[in-house]
């Protein structure tokens, strides 16, 4: 019987390098968490050269001590105590500016502008796919491996991207910016595992991290408190400005749009209504909150600005994601306009918009982001 470090019990962690390994470099992406931790120790069992690369990407305070975060304080110890125990080079780069700039400050604009930001997709995009690709090249590997939870498959047409066996932890969603290009050079090793056996695998070879939580939420927000790290950012961010309903009629006031989301119905601390009522829209412009049924929050399609596409969706029935946790539905796609073939509820501007085949409902077909949406009423 094959076991989970064998041969045969490693053939889900594919990283898709001609033989032989021997020969071939490969730079994994270490966290510090235990994905990426068990990434690189199949890298290293495969008999490829590793090398580990961190990127420091923020060290303040209780988020550099924080269990459950990534890339700063404690991460990094734990990344580079791999590293050691398994013998190969481990290298930080300080990447906390960038950072800074590209992801952390949007997110609070974001929400100052009344829109639902995905910092983790951002991230993604910039330090995480942009920038350790650079170096990963830069260090002559043949490819970046990563602890993403998402499968890479060859295609009669190249590499495709497609959702991971355990769709508890499948991470397609997140990862709808991955370009061609960088499809090409990256490897998902996990994407064909269990979570369940990634621990066992790093708990068979002994490393420090395999009982560790796994990250929660966003990263840099050490208690989930959004509110208050906009607030540090931008002094500005709790002005308040009215409530009103959908026909109108003024309602109250708000404390801030920041703490307020599109299909929100909680917080909202509006009484004396016939129905429940939700968060509709916010406008920044106005810094009106505007509520209403939940039939109100029903729209027939959105606006897709930022497109990246890794096949041809025009005219083709697809499915789509418009939340992390939502389940796709039917779409199909018409220059810039998403359009449902059924009203979809509690879409909002900021988010993300991803695609996937509806012949094969495991392939990313691409995604973009949600500038505006078309109210079904």
């Amino acid at each position: 019987m094959a076991t989970l470090l064998s041969p045969a019990g490693l053939a889900g962690a594919d990283f898709q390098l001609a033989e032989p390994l021997k020969d071939r470099r490969v730079v994994v992406a270490m966290s510090g968490g235990v994905d990426s931790s068990v990434v690189a120790a199949l890298a290293a069992r495969s008999g490829a050269e590793v090398i580990g690369v961190t990127l420091q990407l923020y060290d303040h305070g209780a988020k550099a001590k924080r269990v459950g975060a990534c890339c700063a304080g404690q991460d990094i110890r734990d990344a580079r105590a791999v590293a050691d125990r398994l013998g190969f080079v481990h290298h930080v780069y300080d990447h906390e500016s960038r950072f800074r700039d590209t992801v952390i400050d949007q997110f609070a604009d974001e929400y100052l502008a009344g829109r639902t930001p995905i910092p983790c997709v951002r991230c993604n995009m910039g330090v995480k796919f942009t920038d350790l690709f650079q170096l990963a090249r830069e260090l002559g590997a043949d490819c970046l491996a990563t602890g993403h939870y998402v499968r890479r498959v060859m295609g009669p047409e190249g590499a495709e991207l497609h959702r991971a066996i355990d769709p508890a932890r499948d991470q397609s969603y997140f990862l709808f910016a991955t370009t061609q290009e960088q499809l090409d050079f990256l490897r998902f090793p996990l994407g064909g595992l269990e979570k369940s056996v990634v621990r066992e695998i790093a708990r068979d070879l002994g490393l420090g991290v395999a009982a560790k939580p796994d990250s929660q939420d966003i990263c840099f927000v050490p208690d989930g408190d959004y509110a208050s790290l906009v607030r540090k950012l931008r002094p500005d961010a709790d002005d308040q400005g009215e409530i009103v309903h959908v026909d109108g009629t003024p309602l109250g006031t708000h404390k801030g749009l920041i703490h307020y989301t599109v299909g929100q119905r909680r917080g909202i601390e509006v009484g004396g209504q016939a129905e429940p009522l939700y968060v509709v829209r916010l406008d920044a412009a106005t810094k009106q909150v505007v509520v209403g049924p939940r039939r109100a929050l029903a729209v027939s399609g959105a606006r897709i600005v930022e497109a990246n596409w890794l096949a041809r969706v025009e005219g083709r029935p697809l499915l789509a994601k418009v939340r992390s946790m939502a389940k796709p539905v039917p779409a199909r796609v018409e220059g810039d306009r998403l359009l449902f073939a059924a009203p979809e509820y509690g879409v909002a501007p900021g988010q993300a918009a991803v695609f996937y085949s509806a012949d094969n409902e495991t392939r990313v077909l691409g995604g973009g982001w949600i500038d505006a949406t078309f109210s079904a009423e």
